[in-house]
């Protein structure tokens, strides 16, 4: 059973950085489509990005299309999420999960969710 945990949120100022993580366990995330997804208060849980299990392709929502960047490194198991040039409306819970094939951006077609972690962007 694969177990993930996401790690690396905090606060930070508008137009500031962070780098997420996704460490997993107990399976090999390259036998994985790992996305990531966020969840502002009173909103539904939204696709944040996505990154391809063979090939490593990319893919992103519109909103954070040029300002977040996912990679995976398979030596450490983890698919990080590097966020520049934060915005207020960033501010969220940052999740990941898995899955096995093809791409998708609703959250119900994604298991093994980690905690999250928690992203506020603010001055």
């Amino acid at each position: 059973q694969v177990r993930l945990a996401e790690s690396g949120g905090g606060l930070v100022q508008p137009g500031g950085s962070l780098r997420l993580s996704c460490a997993a366990s107990g399976r090999n995330l390259r036998n994985y489509w790992t996305a990531w997804f966020r969840q502002a208060p009173g909103k539904a849980r939204e696709f944040v990005s996505a990154i391809r299990r063979s090939d490593t392709h990319t893919y992103y929502a519109d909103s954070v299309k040029g300002r977040f960047t996912i990679s995976r490194d398979d030596v450490q198991n983890t698919v990080y999420l590097q966020m520049n040039n934060l915005k207020p409306e960033d501010t969220a819970v940052y999740y990941c999960g898995l899955r096995l094939s093809g791409y998708y951006t609703e959250e119900r077609y994604y298991s093994d969710w980690g905690p999250g972690t928690q992203v506020t962007v603010s001055a």
